[in-house]
């Protein structure tokens, strides 16, 4: 299982797309925190004046929509394009085994790209007037870290599954982003409809937008991370269905 982790990480930071992806999430969230203008503060760190990286946890749950299928798409879609699935498969490893290295490879990938926008928590650092009054909260900004990686995660377990069902790596790409964005804001539009009547707010709690914004303020719930826990669970289960779906 290790040896089958190592070649993952070590398969996507050997290609160009790898070190475009993440540096194009870096890129992204830098600019809209730091040239983007805009007015009475919003993301741009320069114009609202206060010691904080909030932006970053706002704007990276929407860069991960399209960061995150493009790390997990070539998963198992590639292994299917190749045909080393099979070879893959008849390896001394569970089903449960190959996914939990593919799922860890993928992970490991986000945290790494999670990983250079800690510079932009050093930049904000040293520009703060007053460090011990008017710099950054620590406990704060490592909580709402926590709450990005656990989306990461459960990105990662529904971009896995998507590889899995797609043989086509650009289908995986866009399966993974509607199910990404379905999962993510998708039962919030559903909440505000009001269709569901008094079932609202259980509807939109289904939903990961509701459970990140709760992390990102910095606090941790059991809750959330017991719904992000399960999502990843569930997914990787899907994924190892789709694998076991060759014997029946």
């Amino acid at each position: 299982m290790l040896t089958l982790y190592v070649k993952e990480i070590r398969s996507f930071l050997s290609s160009l797309i790898g070190y475009i992806a993440i540096g194009v999430f870096v890129t992204l969230i830098g600019v809209f925190m730091w040239i983007i203008p805009s007015e009475g503060g919003g993301s741009n760190i320069l114009d609202n004046g206060f010691a904080n990286i909030d932006p970053l946890f706002a704007i990276g749950p929407w860069v991960y929509l399209f960061l995150i299928p493009a790390i997990t798409m070539r998963t198992f879609s590639e292994e299917k394009k190749t045909g080393t699935i099979e070879l893959l498969l008849t390896r001394p490893l569970t089903d449960l085994q190959i996914v939990l290295a593919k799922y860890l490879a993928g992970f490991t990938l986000v945290i790494i790209s999670l990983l250079p926008t800690l510079i932009y928590y050093y930049s904000v650092q040293k520009l703060s007037v007053n460090k011990e009054i008017a710099g950054i909260d620590i406990g704060g900004m490592w909580g709402s870290y926590i709450g990005l990686l656990f989306l990461g995660a459960g990105f990662v377990a529904i971009g896995t599954f998507a590889s899995a069902i797609a043989e086509n790596q650009v289908i995986a790409f866009i399966i993974a982003l509607l199910l990404c964005f379905l999962s993510y804001i998708g039962f919030d539009f559903v909440a505000q409809s009001g269709f569901f009547g008094k079932h609202d707010a259980f509807v939109k709690s289904l939903g990961i937008n509701e459970h990140y914004v709760s992390m990102s303020r910095g606090v941790l719930d059991t809750r959330d991370i017991v719904y992000f826990l399960s999502v990843i669970v569930v997914f990787n289960l899907f994924t190892k269905l789709v694998l076991e779906s060759r014997k029946w």
